[in-house]
């Protein structure tokens, strides 16, 4: 099987000839010092490093730009367009999960001359869009041209675990461009931010669909990020003897619940096997897909449209009985964390020459490029399956022995 690798890195290609807003008011260069931290000895920092990313101006005087640009930060440099002064600047907000975030500039006069931008909506599928940025090869804005040729639920490389909607282009890939502004009709559409590295002219960008959440969350001076139900499920019914199997009527569409998480907010409601058909009055069909924004999408698109605290409404089938609740959306993340983490260090704990370090992917991927398949046995065991593991409703983490420091007692 060929294996395709993500890089967090987006470049539409063509040359742009259409009359756009005056974008050089609007997007800016970000030059940033990186030193992240060692998980497998985590009193220390690996070596520094430098990288050059985009971000674009919006109202409030803040910066919004990917998440992975400014992860893991020292030092944060935006220089505008045709001016050789450059500002410090410091992150207000981060959303890790969604490769999200804002940048303060603490030095007023470098709004002087400069225009935020709008946010527009979810664009149609063969528009044509522009993206504006820094990617390699010089120093001046690039101003591109792509067609959307996609939207879909996908994996955001950055965290490597959350999920949510992607805008695909058939895009060139350049470094540098992540951050930048993806304009359709004098809005903006969407954030620059991954793409293939195994693909001609495959880019994707973030939709403001998951932009504005996230704007919307951080209103209160504090990021919460994505929610979810806490559930698995399954595309299971397209197996009729299975749907005669869970009692349900012939014509039942919709997904079969195969785990639920521990303390999660449907732990109390839902359970194996149940059969969920509709989310807020959405008919989920035997793919787990809503009609939602004039298409299909995975069902979890519209808990992305809620709030932590919000709730949904959901139908389902149990035991050949219809019935409804209503879910709390909750982070619900797992005890053991299968998304990367970043900017904080790494918890640990030194006794008597042994170093116990918390059970992560930070960690697993100290192994290298192969982590996946180099990993011991049973913490592959635990990444695949910690969720049926875990019985224990007081567990806060997993914790491994990383290393035995050559001590006597040890």
């Amino acid at each position: 099987m060929k294996t395709t690798a993500i890089i967090t890195i987006i470049l539409i290609s063509a040359v742009v000839c259409a009359a756009q807003p005056d974008m050089t008011k609007s997007v800016v260069m970000l030059q940033v010092v990186k030193q992240p931290f060692d998980y497998s000895t985590p009193w220390k920092q690996s070596s520094f490093s430098q990288g050059v990313g985009s971000g674009f101006l919006i109202e409030g005087n803040r910066i919004l730009t990917n998440a992975h640009n400014i992860s893991d930060n020292r030092y944060i440099i935006v220089k505008k367009e045709n001016f050789a002064k450059k500002y410090p600047a410091v992150v207000e907000f981060v959303g890790h999960d969604c490769d999200l975030a804002l940048l303060k500039i603490l030095d007023e006069t470098f709004f002087d001359g400069t225009q935020p931008v709008q946010l527009g909506d979810l664009p149609e599928v063969d528009k044509t869009v522009t993206t504006y940025g820094f990617p390699m090869g010089g120093t001046h804005i690039s101003v591109t041209k792509g067609v959307v040729s996609r939207i879909q639920t996908d994996v955001y490389v950055h965290s490597g675990a959350d999920a949510h909607l992607v805008i695909q282009t058939d895009a060139a890939i350049n470094p540098g461009n992540s951050g930048g502004p993806v304009v359709f009709d004098g809005n903006v559409v969407g954030v620059a931010f991954q793409g293939l590295t195994q693909a001609d002219n495959i880019g994707y960008m973030i939709p403001t669909t998951v932009i504005k959440h996230f704007l919307l969350d951080v209103n209160d001076g504090k990021y919460d990020g994505f929610g979810s139900l806490g559930i698995n499920v399954f595309a299971a019914l397209h197996n009729e003897s299975y749907k005669d199997y869970l009692k349900l009527p012939p014509d039942t569409q919709g997904v079969v619940v195969t785990s639920v998480l521990l303390n999660s907010s449907a732990e109390k409601v839902l359970q194996r096997n149940d059969c969920i058909t509709q989310i807020d009055n959405y008919d989920i069909d035997n793919d787990g897909m809503i009609m939602i924004y004039g298409q299909k999408y995975h069902l979890s698109e519209q808990v992305e449209t809620k709030q932590i605290g919000e709730t949904v409404n959901i139908t389902f089938w149990r035991d050949g009985k219809q019935q409804t609740a209503q879910l709390v959306i909750q982070l619900n993340r797992p005890v053991f964390e299968v998304a990367r983490l970043y900017d904080d260090p790494p918890p640990y704990v030194c006794f008597a020459g042994l170093t116990f370090v918390s059970a992560n992917r930070n960690y697993l991927e100290t192994w290298g490029r192969d982590w996946l398949s180099d990993i011991p046995h049973i913490l592959r065991y635990l990444l695949n399956d910690s969720i049926h593991l875990n019985t224990d409703p007081l567990r806060k983490e997993y914790v491994v022995l990383s290393e035995i420091l050559p001590r006597t007692s040890s």
